[in-house]
């Protein structure tokens, strides 16, 4: 752990040292350069810290940012990297800009080539006043996201996920289960009884799992209207009235069909007036149609 931690302070170290050798030789030729727009000296001086220094902020930028912050932090660490790269060259191809001998605002011979470089090299200050502070602000508004350890209770299910994912069995796969296939014997009627005969055997047939249905319960409504009793009343419930012997009932049946006429002496009148069932009503019917003379029908 100490030895690749030395490994990246010697490699951000070695990083120093390099971007600080090459801030050396490009600082000769920017002030060059800013001398040659009309910057005084102290201006000509600090001009390099403005071109290569956004260089180095967008290269830290790029390290902390992420997602479009760190598209754009590369977007502007290229940008300026090639503006220092133009501006360079230019130094190198004019030799007066070592002296100072160049008048201001000469930096080509060719005008429209000379206003390209004008132009870049004045507009370099101001992006790095525009770009420097909005890096600044992305990576102080920047919150880097969260690493999660895992937990002791995630590393005890991680590792019971993979025992379960080995197999503990030494045995081989078991062969195929054979159903056991019986005969089924054959129902023969004869007349109105069945008797079961064992016929010839039939095919044997696989047991399969038969699949009940499910019964549905149908479940009765609620009504508000009151039930009728039906079936049979319990003796509690029906009325205390003493059973009647035969005599009884012809001695009742002959007071209240005293004065009917023969057309109305019929059981079903003879029922309702005395209130008996319908086998008593008939047989009085009769009894009374004898005593009148009457053909009994």
């Amino acid at each position: 752990m100490n030895l690749h931690r030395n490994g990246r302070t010697a490699l951000v170290l070695a990083l120093v040292v390099v971007v600080g050798m090459a801030f050396r030789v490009s600082w000769n030729a920017l002030r060059d350069i800013a001398g040659a727009i009309g910057a005084d000296d102290t201006a000509a001086t600090l001009y390099p810290f403005v071109v290569d220094g956004l260089m180095a902020l967008a290269l830290i930028a790029t390290l902390v940012l992420a997602g479009r912050d760190r598209t754009f932090a590369l977007r502007v660490l290229a940008a300026y990297t090639i503006a220092s790269l133009v501006l360079n060259y230019v130094h190198g191809l004019v030799p007066e800009l070592h002296d100072r001998s160049v008048d201001w605002g000469r930096l080509a011979d060719w005008d429209p080539a000379n206003w390209a470089l004008v132009l870049l090299a004045t507009s370099l200050p101001v992006g790095s006043i525009y770009f420097g502070s909005d890096l600044v602000a992305k990576v102080l508004h920047h919150r880097p996201t969260p690493i999660t350890t895992p937990t002791a209770n995630q590393e005890d299910s991680t590792g019971i996920e993979r025992n379960r994912s080995r197999s503990d069995l030494m045995e081989s796969t078991p062969g195929p289960i054979t159903p056991n296939v019986k005969p089924l014997p054959r129902a023969v009627a004869v007349g109105f009884l069945k008797s079961t005969i064992p016929a010839k055997p039939l095919p044997a047939i696989e047991s399969a799992p038969v699949v009940q249905p499910i019964a549905r319960r149908a479940v009765a409504a609620e009504s508000t209207r009151p039930r009728r009793a039906t079936g049979r009343v319990p003796d509690v419930a029906r009325s205390p009235r003493p059973k009647r012997t035969p005599d009884e009932l012809l001695a009742e049946a002959r007071k209240a069909t005293a004065d009917w006429p023969d057309a109305r002496l019929t059981a079903e009148g003879i029922r309702r007036e005395v209130r008996t069932s319908p086998a008593n009503a008939r047989t009085l019917r009769d009894t009374l149609r004898a005593e009148r003379g009457l053909l009994v029908a």
